[in-house]
């Protein structure tokens, strides 16, 4: 198997309220493909980021709608500085997105700090200064 991934589908509550949240919050914007049921956002070259009705997503899987909390992952955006981390949650809390944790110097050398989109989905926004911002 070829080392990539095409798509991150995140099984969503409401897929209007996450559609708003990541075009409002983010100023990302859907490509013409989206629909009613899904909704689709270019997230670099070769990835795709989708929005699907997670009663949907779990019934073409075959497994339980229902999880038991923590989903496990955590999805992340990287920035070329601390001051731009500081920038974007201060945007982020004013369109009203959760701040799970406040930007904070990480153990790991970078700074960084979590918010949650609609359905509980977590987004490390960080500055790591061992790693290139990848677009």
């Amino acid at each position: 198997m070829q080392q990539h991934i095409n798509f991150i589908t995140l099984g969503v509550a409401d897929i209007a309220v996450s559609r708003r949240f990541y075009q409002d919050a983010f100023g990302w914007q859907e490509t013409a493909d989206s629909n009613d049921n899904i909704a689709f956002f270019q997230a670099g070259n070769a990835l795709r980021f989708a929005l699907y009705g997670k009663n949907a997503l779990a019934e073409d899987a075959q497994v339980p709608a229902e999880s038991s909390g923590f989903p496990r992952f955590a999805l992340a955006h990287n920035v070329g500085s601390e001051a731009e981390v500081d920038a974007l949650f201060a945007t982020l809390g004013e369109k009203n997105a959760t701040i799970v944790k406040a930007p904070h110097k990480a153990f790991w050398g970078g700074y960084s700090g979590y918010i949650a989109d609609p359905d509980g989905f977590l987004w490390e926004i960080a500055y790591n200064p061992f790693l290139p911002v990848l677009r």
